[in-house]
């Protein structure tokens, strides 16, 4: 039914041909709601408004990852609408800690890692690049939700 990519790929996974809207926040707790109304306000009379709690959801778990797990002064939100489906980005300025699909879940990661679990049940794909090439500079966790879960991420 879903799938997350085991490697991050080479190149962005926002496609071209879709509208992009991007979204700079400072890393407080605040963050993950003002992205969730970001992405609602994004999404709602689109064709893909039945994706708005999906994508909610996964958002949501997202930024509030960044904002709990970094110390990154903005947190930097990239959606791409397109045609057959959506894909959003979170990037922060700490590339050291970029969750693996499908990675293990152990330790204080198993407690507290549970939402990149919905990720994974409900996006057709997700991952993470790191960016910055030799020096890294940040990184960004993406996800690609599409009604038909037929289509190619």
């Amino acid at each position: 039914m879903t799938s997350a990519n085991t490697t991050a790929p080479s190149t962005s996974p926002h496609r071209r041909g879709g509208e992009d809207y991007r979204l700079s926040l400072p890393n407080t707790a605040r963050s993950a709601g003002i992205a969730r109304h970001f992405v609602t306000s994004l999404l709602t009379g689109t064709p893909h408004s039945g994706l708005v709690d999906d994508a909610r959801l996964c958002v949501t778990e997202v930024v509030a990852n960044a904002h709990r797990h970094t110390r990154t002064s903005l947190i930097r939100v990239h959606v791409t609408i397109g045609p057959e489906q959506v894909t959003v980005s979170v990037a922060d300025d700490t590339p050291w800690t970029a969750p693996a699909p499908g990675g293990p879940r152990t330790g204080p990661a198993q407690e507290c890692g549970r939402g990149l679990l919905l990720l994974e049940e409900l996006a057709l794909a997700w991952g993470a690049d790191v960016c910055g090439c030799c020096t890294p500079s940040h990184k960004a966790v993406w996800f690609t939700l599409a009604a038909d879960a037929g289509v190619a991420a």
